[in-house]
């Protein structure tokens, strides 16, 4: 008899999810099998569905879900870092025809896993990988962020904005962060300035915090309107980096500053195959950081299942949720 999972299966753009029984997958050569605990929801995942996403191909019918964490089940013989019983996470699928993690098992690249922070729950550690990871490959790999730099994350209480802000903490920059009157106290809570971007202008605030000296490093999280505020807000010879800087900007704010810009690709790896065990690799500091203490993901409170799939979906596109969506696979 052929082992079956049972998964959420997407037919047509903006279709209902199916949950329905299918064959369980085997590990390929440099894969795992993972038991799959939880799946963290990103409003990539709604995009995705929706199918308006062409950055991010994924034909359907397909299994959504970026993120998971969950325990190994079985290893390909040629795999070494991992074995039965270990507790994972990662960005493993749901984007270029690769399984997602809405389903009760996955066969992924063993080099896109790291072990799960051991004081985290599952579901905590499923909303993690998506976020960190484009976090870190801008604060580290593009903008090489230095101890008592000025940080301004654009987007703080946001789902990369609170990774950039705490990893930048952990990192000894000094950071402030755009955010809503609302979630300011969260953002101080987390240790940075908060700024309020509807009673203030760039120039307000960069005159107010920053003497109209601008900050040395700025991450974007929304881009649009906001990376072209980014641009504004940056210091002379300083540097900006969007996790979404995919619109039509103008560089002159960069230029007459001698400031400089990069962006942050973060499903390259998944896309192209090349340079997963990079994403590993990150989450293998992060999971250092988040047992120091230094790294801490926000959950909304709900919790959702297979069966309440779209449900956990609604509340990303209706902007009901207080932080990352997780679903629990049974």
């Amino acid at each position: 008899m052929i082992p079956t999972m049972k998964a959420a299966i997407v037919e047509t753009q903006n279709g209902p999810f199916r949950i329905t029984d299918i064959a369980r997958p085997q590990p390929a050569a440099g894969q795992v099998l993972v038991r799959i605990q939880a799946s963290g929801v990103n409003p990539l995942d709604t995009k995705i569905r929706a199918g308006a996403a062409a950055h991010a191909r994924h034909p359907l019918p397909a299994i959504l879900g970026l993120d998971l964490a969950g325990v190994v089940e079985a290893v390909d013989p040629g795999v070494t870092t991992f074995r039965p019983g270990d507790e994972v996470y990662g960005m493993t699928g749901g984007v270029g025809g690769l399984q997602g993690s809405l389903a009760q098992y996955a066969a992924v690249d063993a080099d896109l896993l790291a072990l799960k922070p051991a004081n985290l729950t599952m579901r905590e550690a499923a909303a993690l990988p998506l976020v960190a990871i484009t976090a870190w490959e801008g604060l580290m790999d593009r903008a090489k962020v230095r101890p008592r730099q000025t940080l301004l994350v654009q987007g703080g209480a946001g789902g990369v904005g609170h990774m950039a802000v705490q990893i930048g903490r952990a990192l000894g920059a000094k950071v402030y962060a755009t955010a809503s009157a609302e979630d300011a106290g969260y953002v101080r809570g987390l240790g940075a300035t908060p700024i309020d971007y509807a009673a203030e202008t760039v120039a307000d605030y960069v005159g107010r915090l920053t003497g109209g000296k601008g900050f040395e490093l700025v991450y974007d999280t929304n881009g649009g309107a906001v990376l072209d505020a980014s641009f504004q807000a940056v210091a002379r010879f300083g540097h900006v980096v969007s996790a979404l800087g995919w619109g039509s900007h103008a560089l002159a704010p960069l230029s007459f500053k001698g400031a400089t810009y990069s962006g942050v690709f973060t499903l390259a790896p998944l896309l192209t195959g090349v340079d997963r065990a990079h994403h590993g690799e990150i989450l293998a500091q992060v999971t250092t950081l988040v047992e120091a203490g230094k790294l801490l993901p926000r959950l909304d409170p709900r919790t959702y299942t297979l069966d309440s799939v779209a449900e956990a979906h609604t509340a990303i596109t209706d902007r009901s949720a207080k932080g990352k969506i997780v679903v629990s696979i049974a």
